[in-house]
């Protein structure tokens, strides 16, 4: 592990957002780890620079092969969530914006190069030269790649607040409104163009196409959190109305609300600011995206 350990939060930062993937990150920088190990040292003047430029590269493999899967995922495909620390990203402003779920989502619309280019250049200021040379590019493609990126993030980029102070606030005002189970008090957390994206991967009910609108999303919340929706939930999982419990959670650099049964989280729920209202909300059921969100003591991901 010598020379490995000090650089894996960064390793794995930069694999989560080339990724999506909690599991998948943590699988890249194994592979990354193994390979280190193998490395003649001798022969490895840069440490860091090895271990960033074999890991990007395998983020990259994986990512190409993982797209093809993403063309038949039954519904929305979304980034799969994790812990984050508020601490770390109030110092960290741009890396905490490339962790949210609106950003990873308009990542997706990049192509793997592009966005392992934005990844390290614009999320964790890696010079072009070094880029380059992880990559196998020149130097004038690479800042093409990073040129094209930008443009497509800056018109993909939604228009949302970062203040961490004023989405937290908005987002109480939200989950309170769902708790109580009050419609009026809900609808008036939500713009009138809210959008709902939910992602059960086939595998959890969810939403299969982005749901528009205030009371439909108003009326499909509730119907989760308190009524009939909620109960065929439960039964599609095999759990009972008496396992069920609910816990705040910094995730993704935001507030956010996990579904826990039995001990395991079961739903995401995570709602986006601007305006003090809540203009996006993200539902994640698939079960195989809750293994970011397993380990509730301590925030797994530094930005």
């Amino acid at each position: 592990m010598d020379g490995f350990v000090e650089h894996r939060d960064r390793l794995l930062g930069v694999a989560y957002r080339v990724l999506g993937r909690v599991a998948d990150a943590e699988d890249v920088v194994q592979e990354a780890w193994l390979r280190w190990a193998a490395a003649d040292r001798a022969e490895v003047a840069d440490p860091e620079a090895f271990l960033v430029r074999t890991t990007t590269r395998l983020a990259i493999d994986r990512l190409r092969r993982a797209q093809a899967r993403r063309e038949v995922y039954p519904g929305e495909w979304l980034p799969e969530p994790v812990l984050t620390g508020p601490a770390d990203l109030a110092e960290h402003a741009v890396r905490a914006e490339s962790v949210t779920m609106a950003m990873l989502v308009v990542l997706e619309s990049l192509s793997p190069l592009e966005r392992a280019v934005f990844v390290l250049r614009d999320v964790f200021d890696e010079p072009y030269g070094a880029i380059a040379r992880a990559l196998g590019k020149r130097e004038p493609a690479v800042r093409q790649l990073a040129a094209r990126a930008r443009a497509h993030v800056r018109e993909g980029r939604p228009r949302y607040e970062i203040d961490r102070a004023t989405w937290r606030e908005a987002a109480d005002r939200f989950f309170l409104a769902c708790a109580t189970g009050s419609m009026d008090e809900l609808l008036a957390t939500l713009a009138p163009g809210v959008r709902l994206t939910g992602d059960g991967g086939g595998l959890a009910p969810s939403a299969l196409r982005v749901v528009r609108g205030a009371d439909r999303i108003a009326r499909l919340l509730l119907g989760l959190v308190h009524g009939k929706g909620r109960t065929h939930f439960l039964t599609r999982l095999g759990l009972e109305e008496t396992d069920i419990g609910y816990e705040t959670v910094n995730a993704n650099a935001g507030p956010a609300v996990v579904m826990v049964a039995a001990g395991r989280p079961i739903v995401f729920l995570q709602p986006t600011v601007a305006g003090g209202l809540v203009q996006e909300v993200f539902v994640i059921t698939n079960p195989e995206k809750m293994a970011g969100l397993m380990s509730r003591e301590s925030a797994p991901l530094r930005p």
